[in-house]
This record gives structure tokens, sequence and C-alpha cells, in this order.
């Protein structure tokens, strides 16, 4: 009998990854809502990729307020590949969660995710979300599939990103993001394809993406190309089948966004 979110579960530790590099901005609102989550057991890694502004001091303030905060400092800027693995060099959680600085969470967020994995022994998920136009400030919903394999998710990265990702390490015990361009959706394909596992999506809206004039997201050519490069280098797919689902990805993200 499979058993709701609201029903008591062993609280496992779950370490939620957070990088930020000039997020003075949002950081708060981030951080906020990782500790407004209705499942207590957490550690709060966040990565200070070198920042010129006041995110590190806003940071140490949480900090000293919640010994479950704890911050790594890069004393150079090496981009978010690298500071997200340099926090899951120092995670102790069982389960890993994602959430950018400039993003945030519903406080049910990892109560719904977890219990959802534990009762369907479930080793990599992903859920629906809202996507948040800065420039306009209008919103939509994101529904995600409800099962993603290696092949299904090369049609595009329908995960909504590192905002709604976690991942059981009991089965999944190596998460590497590598240094380039689109480096979650390489991650998220890499780790389906070396562990022979699939994704499943829980169609609950449990976060926000934001999206800004001059994000990845918005810069739609820009995006494509680098597609195009995870395809051809990092999973070294032919040409022809590149085209394939370059096709898949340009309907995906018109869906996603008009």
């Amino acid at each position: 009998m499979l058993h709701s979110a609201k029903e008591h579960i062993e609280e496992e530790l779950c370490s939620v990854i957070m990088p930020a590099y000039n997020s003075e901005k949002y950081i708060v609102e981030a951080i906020e809502s990782v500790i407004k989550q209705t499942y207590k057991n957490w550690e709060l890694i966040i990565v200070n990729d070198a920042s010129t502004d006041g995110t590190e001091k806003i940071i140490k303030i949480y900090q000293e307020k919640d010994k479950r905060i704890k911050l790594i400092s890069l004393p150079k800027n090496q981009g978010v590949a690298n500071a997200r693995n340099a926090a899951l060099k120092n995670v102790t959680g069982r389960y890993i969660a994602f959430l950018d600085s400039d993003d945030y969470w519903k406080k049910e967020k990892l109560q719904e995710q977890i219990t959802y994995m534990n009762n369907r022994k479930i080793a990599f998920s992903y859920h629906d979300y809202k996507l948040l136009n800065t420039v306009n400030n209008k919103e939509k919903l994101i529904k995600v599939p409800l099962k993603l394999n290696y092949n299904e998710l090369l049609k595009g990265n329908t995960t909504g990103s590192c905002l709604t990702v976690c991942i059981d390490r009991k089965i999944v015990d190596k998460i590497y993001f590598p240094d380039e361009k689109h480096e979650d959706y390489i991650c998220w394909l890499n780790t389906l394809k070396n562990y022979c596992i699939e994704g499943y999506g829980l169609n609950k809206t449990l976060g926000t993406y934001r999206v800004g004039k001059k994000s990845i997201s918005s810069n739609k050519l820009q995006s494509a190309v680098w597609n195009w490069h995870v395809y051809r280098k990092s999973q070294n797919i032919s040409v022809l089948k590149t085209i394939y689902y370059m096709c898949f990805y340009i309907v995906n993200g018109l869906k996603k966004y008009l």
C-alpha cells in the first residue's frame, strides 16, 4: 500500500546543492524556500563561486542562524558545473536535490518528492514546475513526462533542469557535471545511460524556475547550437540521429516558451 506525503516516513538526509554567483537579488528567496521545507532532515550546501556582490554576506547570515546550511567559497569563478561538483564532494545525504540561487521551491517539495521516490523505489525523479519570465513577470505551468529513459531524454531536457531533479545515492553513487554548456542535461543523460535506469515524473507543481532576457534558456538560437554539441560531442551521436533528435528538441522548446 502506498503512503501519502502527509503520512510519517523516516526522513533520511537530503543534501541540497546550490551554486551561487552574484545572486544577492534572489538568493534570500531560494534559501528561505529550503528552510521552510516540511521535510526537515536536509543540509544545504551553497557554493559561492567568487561573487563580487553581497551574496556571501547573505549566506553567512543564514549560516549563523541554521547549522544545516554550509558554505563553500571558491577562490575564483569556476562556473556552475564546477560549483556543483565542489558541493557534490561534500554531500552526506542519501538524496541529492538541486536548487539554483535564483529559483525557489514550494514548502512541500522535498516531502512530496522523497515520499514518491521511497514508495516506488525510484532512483531519479523530477516534477512539474512554473516558468517565471522576469521580463514580463508572467508564469507558465510546465508539465513533465511521467517516465523517461535515455532515448526519450535525448528528445529534449524535459525534466525541468536542476530545479526539479532528485537522485537517490544508494543507487546512483556518482554524479558529475561536465564543464560544458547544458551541463545539467548532459549529467542527466549520462546518469540514465550509465546506470541503466529510468526517470519518473511527479505531476505536482513544486518549484519555480526564473528565466530572464539574458539567460541561457531565453537565448533560443545559442541554446540550440549547444544542444547540437551535446548530441555530437558529449553523446557521440551520428549526424542523422542528431538531426532526428533536434527536431524533437525544437518542438519541445516551442511548447515550453510559446
